[in-house]
């Protein structure tokens, strides 16, 4: 999904190749390499987005000795498709890091929509912060046994906050954006 996000954004753009939007992920921080993105997998992507009619090759560039490029540009059906693609990122997503592909295009999308999500994640993670933290005080264990109770506590007692505090920031900033 996300990468499939990416190639629409790209598109919205203007007309572009697989190739080129490779080139693109890997120079200059390499988010190919970090996302594990292959040439294969993109051309993939490429070609579920054409079957399902969201983009179409509008040329092909013959070039002597090299591959044939194929250009594709986004139909009206993917300009549509775009926003629900952003959107249902958002909504499946269950921590920040699986949200970054959305954050980078909000342009498409309606940013007070996108608050309102974050707004229920946020409240949701309060809830399930709180639950688990009435919930350890009842765990009965004695030693070493206590000293790894406490360390697991800690470690995702820390990791919700960090998380809920993430996503205050980023429903802050949204909400500046839309004001």
């Amino acid at each position: 999904m996300s990468i499939q996000i990416y190639i629409l954004s790209k598109l919205m753009q203007g007309d572009n190749y697989p190739y080129k939007l490779k080139k693109e992920l890997s120079e200059p921080i390499p988010f190919d390499k970090l996302g594990n993105l292959t040439e294969s997998k993109l051309y993939y992507h490429f070609e579920t987005l054409k079957k399902q009619g969201f983009i179409e090759t509008t040329r092909v560039i013959k070039e002597e000795h090299r591959p044939d490029k194929n250009i594709f540009s986004i139909t009206a059906k993917g300009r549509k498709q775009l926003p629900l693609k952003i959107y249902e990122v958002f909504e499946k997503s269950h921590r920040v890091e699986e949200m970054m592909i959305g954050l980078f295009f909000l342009e498409h999308v309606d940013k007070a929509r996108i608050v309102a999500i974050f707004e229920g994640k946020l409240a949701a993670l309060q809830a399930k912060s709180e639950e688990l933290s009435l919930l350890y005080p009842h765990v009965i264990s004695q030693g070493k046994k206590r000293e790894m109770v406490e360390f697991v506590d800690g470690y995702f007692t820390e990791k919700r906050n960090r998380e809920m505090s993430w996503m205050s920031e980023l429903i802050a900033k949204l909400k500046s954006e839309i004001s």
